[in-house]
């Protein structure tokens, strides 16, 4: 890994590239920036951080307006690309579609890469309140109910890789910060068959999940879910509806899976 006091690269990494995705990652934060401002912020030289935008501008990574620079639409074709390579997402999107259109709430599908909650396709109903979460997105597992979802049927040992690879950050004052804790959570989801993110990381918004199994290795692959406002999912009949529809929705896109 490089170490930005030192300017050193581990021996198992390349330093250049792995400078390049921290210039990248910055000015995704910032939006947009100009070169004297991205140098400040990441307290690199100035001629360094010129080189490397002008490098990521060529291969048509970073666009510039002026004195700005910002990420590029290349991102959304490779993700894009990929994303329309993955089975799964073949497979459950038209699902999800239907959960929304028939809920009125926003769906979504996730997946766990490195220990993290990937947001891997979400739709909205009609007159869904709009959900910030883009698609893409990476979250910690705890945080969601599509990542608790997950790792309730998860091996405790890759439950406990993820936690010391991650910690369990809080988010807001609902979140989950103590081991024992979540473990006792994951229990209830096993239990339940679906879990709930009740603003675990953002006020005011209510999440139901429920697994996603590849029925010929009995593993989860993914999860699913419906989110909306706290005062209304909340409601115990409509509660009960959305639980009875996340967890058919996910059994549908299990026995799409099984015969893709």
């Amino acid at each position: 890994m490089f170490d930005r006091s030192s300017g050193h690269e581990a021996n198992d990494t390349l330093g250049s590239v792995e400078k390049a995705f921290i210039v990248l990652e910055e000015l995704r934060q910032m939006r947009k920036a100009g070169v004297s401002e991205l140098a400040e912020q990441l307290d690199f030289p100035k001629s360094t951080v010129h080189i490397y935008l002008q490098t990521l501008r060529e291969q048509g990574f970073v666009v510039q307006d002026g004195d700005e620079y910002a990420l590029s639409y290349r991102f959304l074709e490779y993700g894009g690309d990929y994303r329309n390579q993955s089975r799964l997402y073949r497979v459950a999107k038209t699902e999800v579609d239907k959960l929304a259109s028939e809920t009125d709430e926003v769906a979504n599908l996730g997946i766990e890469e490195n220990g993290l909650r990937v947001l891997l396709y979400k739709s909205e109903g009609p007159d869904a309140v709009h959900d910030n979460a883009p698609i893409g997105e990476y979250a910690h597992m705890h945080w969601t109910a599509l990542g608790k979802a997950m790792l309730a049927h998860y091996p405790m040992s890759r439950v406990e890789s993820i936690i010391n690879t991650h910690g369990l950050p809080r988010a807001n004052e609902h979140t989950i910060t103590d081991d024992d804790n979540l473990f006792t959570e994951l229990e209830y989801i096993r239990e339940r068959g679906y879990s709930v993110e009740d603003q675990d990381r953002r006020e005011g918004v209510l999440t139901i999940g429920a697994p996603i199994v590849d029925r010929s290795t009995n593993e989860v692959i993914s999860a699913v879910s419906v989110s909306g406002p706290k005062n209304h999912l909340d409601e115990q009949e409509r509660f009960e509806e959305l639980v009875a529809a996340v967890k058919k929705t996910a059994n549908v896109i299990e026995l799409r899976y099984s015969h893709y």
